[in-house]
């Protein structure tokens, strides 16, 4: 796994007033390395893999490119598998969406705008949770919330 160097800033906190603004003092700036999910480059692979096919240990190879094992082992597969040792692109980020049309999901909103968020989750065609409901319905921007005054007379 590659790395990255980030710049932190770090405030020792009898410098800071309640509110956390910065009272005159030293702010000193701290170089660190943090493992970041970063592909390897193409170059490196290559290297790498044409280390193992001139025989070079496979041990020697991943700790003189400063690679993982497992890595060198899974590049060597891919490029028997399918001919390539690049990165995997175009797969998916983050989870898979079960309501995706929100100008359809707006209209059943407005149709069943007087049915809990666990009626309409029943109501809605396909499996969803109450809690799917939930979300939507903030990301289109409606409220649980409701504007109802009811004047006393009393």
């Amino acid at each position: 796994m590659a790395s990255k160097t980030i710049r932190v800033k770090i405030v020792p906190a009898n410098l800071l007033y309640s509110n956390g603004q910065l009272v005159e003092g030293v702010v000193w700036e701290l170089l660190c390395e943090v493992k970041m999910p970063v592909a390897y480059s193409k170059d490196l692979r290559c290297k790498a893999l044409a280390a193992v096919e001139r025989g070079i240990p496979k041990k020697d190879v991943y700790e003189m490119f400063n690679i993982g094992r497992n890595s060198l082992y899974l590049w060597r597969k891919r490029l028997e598998e399918t001919g390539s040792y690049s990165a995997k692109t175009g797969y998916q980020k983050g989870y898979g969406h079960k309501i995706t049309d929100l100008e359809v999901f707006k209209s059943f909103v407005q149709q069943h705008a007087d049915k809990t968020q666990a009626e309409m989750a029943e109501l809605w065609p396909g499996e969803v949770s109450r809690r799917t409901i939930s979300r939507m319905l903030k990301k289109i921007g409606f409220t649980r919330k409701k504007d109802l005054w009811i004047s006393r007379k009393g």
